[in-house]
């Protein structure tokens, strides 16, 4: 009796916990406001420039939403992605990130610009170190 409550309890532990990790998918709204408020601690950003900024991110975060669905679909329906079509995504993404950069110019001061730069270039390394561990785990 005493295993089988132990066994009930575990099983019940475990479904809660990995109830508890599922990623809460936040809006583009909010993901532009909470990334607009570190910005602005980041940055030291005025109020016309935390607005501007956060109008920028919105788009942003809407292009991702856009393409995160687009994704979504293709996987549901086991389509497999085309080289082409990797490629086309890949240009899209870079064209987004260029353009954004160069708005960004345009909100931001030269100081607050070259921080924002270094945040970004640190936020690739991070990404791509973390690849190379999960590659590294796959092996």
């Amino acid at each position: 009796m005493k295993k089988l409550i132990l066994v009930v309890a575990l099983t019940l532990s475990s479904l809660t916990f990995a109830q508890s990790r599922k990623v809460q998918e936040m809006t583009p709204e909010q993901q532009a406001e909470l990334q607009t408020k570190k910005m602005t601690l980041d940055l030291d950003l005025n109020t016309n420039q935390q607005k501007e900024v956060k109008a920028l991110l919105l788009e942003q975060a809407q292009k991702r939403k856009a393409i995160q669905t687009e994704m979504k679909a293709k996987r549901e329906e086991e389509k497999k992605v085309t080289s082409d079509e990797k490629y086309k995504k890949q240009m899209e993404a870079l064209d987004n990130q260029i353009e954004l950069k160069a708005k960004m110019k345009k909100v931001l001061n030269p100081e607050q610009m070259k921080k924002w730069e270094e945040k970004q270039n640190h936020r690739k390394e991070m990404i791509a170190k973390s690849k190379r561990k999960a590659l590294n785990k796959q092996e």
